[in-house]
C-alpha cells in the first residue's frame, strides 16, 4: 500500500485566526460559536486563538490576505452569511468572497477553510449554523486544523 499523509485534527501548538462578518450575526454569532467549539474540542489554547470581526463577506478575503501575510496564523477560518435576496446582490457577494478567499490561500500558502454560508434562505442559514444540518462555521474550524496540520507535514 502506497504511503498516505494526511493532517491530524490536533490544534494545539497552532495559532488559528477567525475572520468573522457582522452582517447577518444571527447566524455568524452562531457560526463563531460553533467554530471556537471545535478548536477548543481539538486542543487549541484560548490565547492561540483571535478573532476579527469584518462588516460583511464581502471584507472578508482582503482581510483574511492582510492577516496572511502577517505570517503569525497557521490557518484562517473565514465565517459569514449571505442570503438570497430579491436582487442579484447576492450573486456577487457569494462569487467574491468564495474566489477571494481561494484566492488568498493560494497566494499566500495560508489555509482558509470557508465557512461563509451560501443560502436562499434564512431558514437554510439558521439549519447550517447549528440547527439540523449542523455548524458549518464548526466544519470550518477542523478543517483549518487538519489543513494547517498536513500543510506543515509536507513542508518538511
Amino acid at each position: 500500500m502506497s504511503p498516505v499523509t494526511e493532517g491530524n485534527l490536533d490544534a494545539s501548538g497552532l495559532k488559528i485566526v477567525i475572520v468573522v462578518a457582522r452582517f447577518n450575526s444571527f447566524i455568524t454569532d452562531r457560526l463563531l460559536a460553533g467554530a471556537l467549539d471545535a478548536l477548543k474540542r481539538s486542543g487549541a489554547a484560548p490565547d492561540a486563538i483571535e478573532i476579527v470581526k469584518v462588516p460583511g463577506a464581502w471584507e472578508l478575503p482582503l482581510t483574511a490576505k492582510t492577516l496572511a501575510a502577517t505570517n503569525r496564523y497557521a490557518a484562517i477560518v473565514a465565517l459569514g452569511a449571505v442570503i438570497r435576496g430579491d436582487t442579484p446582490h447576492f450573486d456577487h457577494v457569494a462569487n467574491q468572497a468564495s474566489s477571494g478567499l481561494a484566492a488568498v490561500a493560494l497566494e499566500t500558502g495560508v489555509p482558509v477553510a470557508f465557512g461563509v454560508l451560501t443560502t436562499n434562505t434564512v431558514e437554510q442559514a439558521i439549519d447550517r449554523a447549528g440547527g439540523k444540518s449542523g455548524n458549518k462555521g464548526y466544519d470550518a474550524a477542523i478543517t483549518a486544523i487538519e489543513m494547517a496540520d498536513l500543510l506543515r507535514r509536507l513542508r518538511k
